[in-house]
């Protein structure tokens, strides 16, 4: 995925996304890179909620449905995730959960596989702050924060006073946004997240994973091989015994990591993410620059009757519907089980 910034709201610091269409996802939010993908058939209602205190900025985020979401930061920040009481599923094959803390720095990407009903919220800031704000408190040994990069383990206590804090901000500022814009606001606000965020950090330490553990992450590492290779070659007649090579593990062994990873199998899981990429294509495209059969042809699908009723079972629409106007905000997830 390639970082391209979007503009929400600049004259606001406070922007409420609520949306439907998991293909959106990436466009709700300019602080973060997202991909993401719906994993059951039923509508989506997710919800960002983002909250700019000058250089910092809180992120809501939540969903009623399991979804796959490839997230990435831009230069220049770091960001830490805190969980809500419910939240459940894995970040790079890890457990989330009240007593985990995930740390992120740019230019690396993480794979979060969340259940219904997942929330977080991100702690995303310039390390220059974190970094000024532990030297003027004199706590140099937490400087160590700023190269973490995985699930950090804290006491119950301290991450969830750390979500419920973003949580309680995000839902003023979701409220009474125009408190926001005020620089004082924002200013004392600022202070009290570094404050609040390092009195939740200071005990923690890296997750030690358990046996359990790092399988799930060995086959979330083969679920992400065979989905960057399947989407490389997406125009190409791809085969189970191809990913496989790239994945280098067997037939067997794949078909098991995409079940425990994805709960579903490696043709269905690929064709749902092919589907995501072809709506991406069609709602970006410019008018009479395409045409559906040239994007489906691009990503993989050449039996156009198959495609158009997966394609109208996963969105709710036609994919020349797609092409001709913005979709509906809410969407149905697709879910087609063929060929790769």
């Amino acid at each position: 995925m390639s970082w391209q910034p979007v503009t929400l709201n600049p004259s606001s610091a406070v922007t409420v996304v609520e949306f439907g269409d998991p293909t959106a996802a990436g466009e709700t939010v300019e602080v973060i890179k997202q991909d993401v993908v719906q994993l059951e058939s039923k509508p989506l209602r997710a919800r960002h909620v983002v909250v700019r205190l000058g250089s910092s900025v809180l992120l809501f985020s939540s969903t009623n449905r399991p979804v796959r979401a490839r997230t990435g930061l831009p230069s220049g920040v770091v960001a830490f995730v805190a969980f809500g009481p419910r939240a459940t599923g894995t970040v790079n094959g890890l457990p989330v959960g009240p007593d985990r803390v995930f740390a992120s720095t740019s230019g690396v990407e993480a794979v979060f596989v969340v259940a219904a009903g997942y929330e977080s919220v991100a702690f995303i800031l310039p390390p220059d702050d974190i970094r000024a704000h532990i030297r003027g408190r004199h706590r140099e040994d937490q400087l160590r924060l700023l190269s973490s990069d995985g699930l950090l383990q804290t006491s119950v206590t301290a991450g969830s006073q750390l979500y419920h804090w973003g949580r309680r901000l995000t839902d003023t500022a979701a409220g009474r946004p125009e408190e926001f814009d005020t620089p004082q606001t924002k200013s004392v606000a600022q202070v009290e997240l570094l404050e609040t965020l390092l009195a939740a950090l200071g005990s923690a330490v890296d997750a030690d994973p358990a046996h359990h553990d790092r399988t799930r992450q060995a086959h979330t590492r083969v679920v992400q091989l065979a989905e960057d290779y399947a989407l490389t070659h997406a125009a190409e007649c791809l085969y189970v015994t191809d990913l496989c090579e790239a994945a280098g593990v067997s037939e067997r062994a794949l078909q098991y990591a995409f079940r425990e990873v994805m709960g579903m199998s490696p043709v269905a899981y690929l064709t749902r993410v092919r589907l995501h990429r072809v709506r991406q294509a069609l709602r970006a495209a410019r008018p009479r620059s395409t045409t559906v059969t040239r994007t489906a042809l691009r990503w993989g699908f050449c039996h156009f009757g198959d495609f158009s009723r997966a394609y109208k079972d996963c969105f709710g629409e036609l994919p020349s519907d797609t092409l001709r106007r913005k979709p509906r905000a809410a969407s149905q997830p697709c879910g087609l089980e063929r060929e790769v």
